[in-house]
């Protein structure tokens, strides 16, 4: 075998490890069951919001119907530098208990932070303003910590069906993500929380350094490496509209972006100081690494010998049906191919950018908020 085919096939290899392969070493590991059993707990609930006056009165009307014990929680706003009125909205839920933390925009993980100063719950339950709960979440996610083992929870997003077939894509990559997750939290811990909805014991809590990308990781990542469990419960719910590919595409820049960031303050992650230390290589950074490894593929494929050339062909191919499906007409039978093909191309991109954290200042990686969809029962169902 030439020494290009073996280069070929190495990388090949890689790539498909990543993309099949672990998630099927997976299946193979032991399963460690969680202790779980409700006993009421006081709760604070956190919930930074910049600028969200049109989902903040029904967020804080669906945070005041969940199903948990009169006065043992209490909801803290914490307004990151509003101009609208997400102040005056949550100034009215006060005599509901609803406490207002008013602050200059200094971003995200200021106002976490100052909210965590001020929370007084045993344990801490972070939502985001757009995705409603279900009525049971907070009471699921709390049973869960009757396991001493366990230091943070989160719950399950639910994306509701695509209009379009851009949008199953992204609902599909959503399955295969949630698939791994599940099978991670099953085994031990999964690295991070759903940020929309999780819960974790507060006094494991630990100040945020400003700029972090992924406080829905570096949260729950401070518990992981005092030695507790970082688990998912799909008893526990959020919901979500759609997303479309674009919107996903900035969100995948800026949530890759921030495992880079993670690997400063967490460089444990990368050695024996990290019980899970393979999953992290080949789930988190292995994303990372993909892209790269795609590129290196279709580079060293136009330097096979003979029929193996065929392989640059098949990968041009791939690439030209995710280029193309934006432009074929909806109904079309070759977009059931090319719009996941294009969803794949797209988030490997989004991996790819994300690099750019090394040379670009951590807020430019925020992206705007979406236009308002509303979160129907149906969606919901």
């Amino acid at each position: 075998m030439s020494a290009t085919l073996t280069v070929f096939f190495a990388i090949a290899g890689a790539a498909a490890y990543l993309i099949g392969g672990y998630p099927l070493l997976l299946l193979l590991r032991r399963k460690r069951p969680v202790r779980k059993n409700f006993a009421p707990r006081t709760v604070s609930v956190i919930l930074a919001v910049r600028n969200g006056e049109k989902w903040l009165e029904a967020k804080l009307e669906n945070l005041s119907g969940l199903d948990y014990p009169p006065g043992l929680m209490e909801i803290l706003v914490v307004s990151d530098g509003s101009t609208d009125s997400t102040a005056a909205i949550a100034r009215r839920w006060a005599e509901r208990g609803v406490i207002l933390l008013e602050r200059p925009a200094e971003g995200k993980s200021a106002a976490l932070n100052a909210a965590l100063k001020r929370a007084r719950g045993e344990i801490l339950l972070f939502t985001d303003v757009r995705q409603p709960l279900a009525e049971n979440s907070l009471r699921e996610l709390v049973a869960c910590f009757d396991d001493p083992l366990v230091g943070v929870v989160s719950g399950e997003l639910i994306l509701a069906d695509g209009d379009s077939r851009e949008e199953a894509a992204v609902g599909l990559y959503w399955k295969y993500e949630k698939w791994i997750r599940k099978r991670l939290s099953a085994i031990d811990s999964f690295f991070g929380a759903t940020g929309c909805i999780y819960a974790m014991r507060r006094d494991l809590a630990p100040q945020i350094p400003k700029g972090i990308l992924n406080d829905d990781m570096f949260l729950p990542l401070g518990a992981f490496f005092k030695g507790f469990r970082l688990i998912l419960d799909p008893a526990a719910r959020a919901f979500d509209s759609p997303a479309s590919l674009d919107v996903e595409f900035r969100r995948k820049v800026r949530t890759q972006a921030g495992v880079y960031q993670l690997l400063r303050y967490y460089p444990q992650l990368l050695g024996p100081g990290n019980r899970q230390w393979i999953d992290f290589v080949s789930h988190k950074l292995g994303r990372l690494l993909l892209p790269w490894l795609l590129a290196a593929l279709l580079g060293v494929s136009f330097f096979l010998p003979g029929r193996w050339r065929a392989a640059a062909a098949a990968q041009l191919f791939v690439y030209t049906l995710a280029i193309i499906d934006r432009f074929l007409p909806g109904g079309s039978a070759v977009k059931r191919l090319s719009s996941p093909l294009r969803a794949f191309v797209t988030l490997m991109a989004a991996a790819a950018c994300a690099v750019g954290i090394l040379i670009i200042p951590a807020e430019r990686f925020w992206p705007p908020s979406p236009a308002p969809k509303q979160v129907t029962e149906a969606t919901k169902r």
